[in-house]
């Protein structure tokens, strides 16, 4: 076979799948009622991450595919769709300034509200592979030190994605510079590959579940805090809109909600801004 033969396979075999208008917006319309996530601008994207695997599965066409998919609603797919078309990135000390505000001034705050009852209510929401809620955990164990078995801490940690939660549960990771080095020694073990296993006390404070956020929010407890940072850039503004009312009546009076520096609340919202990224109900 000659080289031009080849090269014309090979593009046919890893070039992205055309998709038509109709087909299109489906997925789209779909992906957006059901998820939130907006993907009306994101053709090349859909087409790019996907053909690969809908190759794989048996398809010859975007058509077939998504015909199946809206017919079947399979968990299973769906996750390997938003996971693909979505990034579950994370990392140990994201934002740092917003979980130094945490410590300094939320914190103190909430212990001083629930000297009686010795019961926090916060939840990571869209928390990924893992790291925010057990950040948080850190932060909490530090302030509170040899006071922390006298309280109840437990973070309520959700994400759409069981790949993700999966990960999450394991709690192994590549840690970053910006780790102290005591929080290495306390929270961590380092395992023969390089990498670290977080502490069972600092997992046992988090309890993983499966939760998608277009749904109500009817957990046991209203909470203190919401952390949801970088999880919104998905969301278009009617969706971002009602999302922040829900985690609003989800809030205790005086709760706090976390968002990312690229993500804002429009000038209606119910909070009230106190330092960037940082809300108060």
């Amino acid at each position: 076979m000659s080289i031009e033969a080849n090269a014309g396979h090979a593009g046919n075999s890893f070039s992205p799948m055309l998709i038509s208008d109709a087909d299109f917006q489906r997925m789209v319309t779909f992906i957006k009622s059901n998820y939130g996530i907006d993907l009306s601008h994101k053709r090349q994207l859909i087409t790019g991450r996907l053909s690969p695997t809908i190759r794989k599965m048996g398809y010859s066409s975007f058509s077939d595919f998504v015909t199946h998919l809206l017919e079947k609603k399979d968990a299973d797919e769906i996750t390997m769709i938003l996971n693909k078309l979505t990034t579950n990135y994370t990392f140990f000390m994201r934002e740092q300034e917003h979980l130094e505000y945490f410590r300094q001034r939320i914190i103190p705050d909430l212990i001083r509200r629930h000297q009686r009852d010795k019961v926090l209510s916060i939840w990571s929401a869209g928390c990924s592979s893992g790291e925010e809620p057990y950040n948080i955990t850190m932060y909490l164990f530090d302030y509170l030190g040899t006071q922390a078995r006298q309280w109840d801490t437990r973070i309520l940690a959700t994400d759409i994605s069981a790949n993700a939660l999966t990960s999450a549960k394991k709690g192994i990771y590549e840690l970053p510079e910006t780790m102290p080095t005591d929080w290495k020694r306390k929270y961590f073990t380092k395992n023969p590959d390089g990498t670290y296993t977080v502490v069972p006390s600092v997992r046992d404070n988090v309890i993983f579940q499966t939760f998608n956020l277009m749904n109500p929010i009817n957990f046991r407890r209203k909470f203190d805090v919401i952390f949801c940072r970088n999880v919104m850039i998905y969301f278009d503004q009617p969706t971002k809109d009602a999302l922040v009312g829900r985690f609003y009546d989800a809030t205790v009076p005086g709760g706090y909600l976390l968002i990312s520096y690229s993500e804002n609340l429009s000038q209606n919202s119910p909070y009230h801004r106190l330092t960037t990224a940082t809300f108060q109900k």
